[in-house]
């Protein structure tokens, strides 16, 4: 079995480029060859002109790479931590400090700046890994799962300062996911991974575009589905069921139909919500033959 198998991507410089996918589609196993972590069996990776698997050591001086674990930095303080990284990257101490007090500003993080980071949530955690990243500017940024466990005010600080980099100096990110949502919101481009291979790669409107025409049920029962009534029976096996959440995938006529058969009589009473949407990603992930599971939403 392949981790990866047959991989093409080009991104382009200066754009926000997005690897979807569940958990174990092959996503950390592409990051680890292009970080210079782990070399593949075969091709090859260039990054702004540097042939990456023949000098692996060179990708860290082109990119940042926030992993999904980074315990390496648990026993330093917050500002140790990014000042600590900057002069791993080359800076000065006197310019690694000067940075490091300018990113834990602009992420809000200075009032925590003498915390070690083993004593913060996670989503500080987080975010002062992600502040780490940062100082010493690398044109690429590689992200794996950055803003997980963070509250929304974190994850708005993130993007933007993402966005400030990506205009200020043309920083190029690659976005490790499979947060369908977020997927939708910052990425330009998206590349959808299953099993080791990309099964599709566009814009989040052109994959969404797959399914256009469709809509989405979300029916949530109060407890179990009241299978003895025969409307719902019959949709019970079109549905893709979690827990006490059903899922249909409809034309927008008949889901008229089906709202219309779920919102009278006993149906209803057993009903605790009901959503009506338009296609998302996941919708167009499943149409191209990807597995439901470890979506998040």
């Amino acid at each position: 079995m392949r981790a990866n198998d047959g991989i093409a991507l080009d991104i382009r410089r200066g754009e926000v480029f997005g690897l979807l996918g569940p958990n174990g589609a092959g996503k950390s196993t592409l990051v680890r060859q292009l970080t210079g972590l782990l070399r593949p069996d075969r091709g090859s990776i260039d990054i702004l002109g540097h042939d990456i698997v023949r000098h692996p050591e060179r990708a860290a001086r082109l990119l940042g790479y926030l992993g999904q674990e980074s315990t390496a930095l648990d026993e330093l303080t917050v500002a140790m931590a990014a000042e600590t990284t900057g002069c791993l990257r080359g800076l000065t101490r006197a310019q690694a400090r000067s940075a490091s007090t300018d990113v834990l500003t602009e992420l809000g993080l200075t009032a925590i700046a003498g915390r070690p980071l083993a004593k913060l949530s996670g989503g500080q955690r987080r975010l002062a890994c992600f502040a780490a990243v940062l100082v010493g500017e690398r044109p690429l940024l590689v992200l794996d799962e950055p803003t997980s466990g963070m509250d929304p005010v974190a994850r708005r600080a993130v993007w933007s300062a993402v966005d400030r980099r990506r205009a200020e100096h043309g920083t190029t990110v690659l976005l490790v996911t499979h947060n369908v949502i977020e997927a939708e919101t910052v990425l330009d481009r998206v590349a959808v991974v299953d099993e080791g291979r990309i099964i599709a790669c566009d814009t989040p409107g052109g994959l969404k575009a797959l399914v256009d025409g469709d809509v989405r049920l979300d029916l949530v029962w109060r407890t179990e589905a009241p299978l003895g009534v025969p409307a719902v029976a019959r949709l019970a096996e079109r549905a893709v069921r979690s827990g006490r959440r059903w899922t249909i995938r409809t034309t927008p006529e008949q889901a008229r139909e089906l709202v219309a058969t779920v919102t009278t009589g006993p149906a209803f009473a057993a009903l605790d919500d009901f959503t009506l949407a338009t296609p998302s990603l996941e919708d167009a992930y499943l149409k191209l033959g990807g597995r439901h599971e470890g979506l998040a939403k």
